[in-house]
């Protein structure tokens, strides 16, 4: 069977991804590709899927012929373990880190690993994804509408209050403590992602 491992920081960027995108993986499942969802090695999150990550990368698609590594960060926070102020710049650095495990694997001299390894980046943090999903989050607030008070579009959101902050903001002010590994799962499960 096919594969293909997506890699994000954390548990709630796991279940939530899981969670939005549940009926394109059930389709592929059907189509003989296993689409699976995983937390970066333990670490310091951002160090971890910019250092480790491409290492565990070059690992697997040496003993796994038919599988593709995604690795997915947060933008945010800017220029944190590597110099990086745009979605690009963070890709390439993974990227590049990518290329060093090659190197100290042998394994540099054959393409076929670096064409089964992408590096994407949310433009800001998973949770801009929430906040875009406007139904669903009013659901979970349970409110008949939101006062829309954050930039649109979302991935826009001002770099010092990313969408993570302004999703603290907007529960606080309905009383809810917003919980990333239980909201954004719930909320994006409940969003049509088309």
């Amino acid at each position: 069977m096919k594969s293909v491992k997506v890699y994000v920081e954390g548990p709630s960027d796991m279940a939530a991804m899981t969670q939005l995108l549940a009926p394109l993986i059930e389709r592929k499942l059907q189509q003989g590709v296993h689409i699976g969802f995983f937390e970066a090695p333990p670490g310091v999150k951002k160090a971890s899927v910019i250092r480790k990550v491409p290492e565990r990368a070059a690992l697997i698609l040496a003993n796994e012929p038919d599988t593709i590594v995604i690795v997915m960060p947060d933008l945010y926070p800017l220029n944190k373990e590597v110099p990086h102020e745009d979605p690009a710049q963070l890709a390439n650095a993974i990227q590049s880190e990518f290329d060093r495990a090659l190197k100290r694997h042998r394994m540099a001299d054959d393409r076929r690993y670096r064409d089964r390894f992408r590096a994407f980046c949310f433009k800001c943090d998973l949770e801009a994804l929430v906040l875009a999903a406007e139904e669903a989050l009013a659901l979970r607030l349970d409110v008949g509408e939101l006062k829309v008070t954050w930039h649109k579009p979302v991935e826009d959101q001002n770099k010092d209050k990313p969408p993570k902050y302004v999703l603290r903001e907007l529960f606080d002010q309905h009383g809810i403590h917003y919980l990333e590994t239980v909201d954004g799962p719930l909320i994006l499960g409940l969003s049509d992602y088309h």
